[in-house]
């Protein structure tokens, strides 16, 4: 695909009225996906590309495994052992009232751009059906500005100018948050954003791509072990 090509897809007017949407409700999930898909361009093509690429991606390209169903079976999640990636994430969205589901829901408000391949479909619901547990992959909360943190891990991970997007335009609703909220700057008066954001970009370049884990084989090991096999550094800034 060239440059051309890649402009021709984005939505900069879609994109705008999403941002508006957001800055007045942080919390609507559904206008976050409608700026990615608005301004991801050829993105996901190139992150197919990068997967073909990799002995582990095209594998997984090829089977193209499904992780929803798993991440929403909450009794064999329940069943896992203490202090494994499943047993924990099952932790994180019961204590944020979470649904895989919910995910899935948020997405389908946005209107999709150009026609996808089987390829690309499977690439882009993955992405998001892993979300939350990159939350617990990388110990970010979700909070303000854990979701900023996050989505410079995702952006260093798998480029795409949405994402990017929601970064710059998140630093200024997080300092309004900050700035507005004074328990919170009773409770981190020293806090530095840009510095937290930075730490979360250098975290995603330095880990292995997540796209490329079998995250199915994965649910039951201990999170350590399986952050230190992939390279995942703790956030400390954050």
């Amino acid at each position: 695909m060239t440059l051309l090509d890649d402009i021709r897809y984005l939505r900069p007017l879609q994109a705008l009225r999403s941002v508006r949407a957001l800055i007045d409700n942080p919390e609507n999930t559904g206008e976050v996906f409608k700026i990615i898909e608005a301004l991801k361009g050829d993105s996901l093509a190139r992150a197919v590309a990068r997967m073909e690429a990799d002995l582990q991606g095209s594998a997984l390209l090829r089977s193209k495994p499904a992780i929803l169903p798993l991440l929403s079976d909450r009794e064999a999640l329940r069943a896992l052992p203490e202090g494994s990636l499943g047993r924990t994430y099952l932790d994180f969205v019961e204590s944020q009232y979470l649904s895989a589901d919910g995910l899935v829901a948020a997405s389908e408000e946005a209107p999709r751009g150009r026609e996808k391949n089987a390829d690309e479909r499977w690439l882009a619901n993955r992405l998001r059906d892993i979300h939350d547990l990159q939350h617990v992959m990388c110990g970010y909360g979700r909070d303000e500005l854990g979701e900023l943190c996050l989505l410079a891990f995702m952006a260093a991970q798998t480029p795409n100018r949405g994402i990017s997007f929601i970064i710059m335009m998140g630093r200024r609703i997080a300092f309004i948050i900050f700035m507005g909220s004074r328990k919170f700057r009773q409770e981190a008066p020293d806090i530095d954003i840009d510095s937290c954001v930075a730490e979360g970009r250098r975290i995603g370049e330095t880990a292995k791509w997540f796209a490329t884990v079998n995250w199915e084989q994965r649910l039951a090991q201990p999170l350590d072990i399986l952050r230190s096999e992939l390279g995942l550094s703790a956030p400390v800034v954050y």
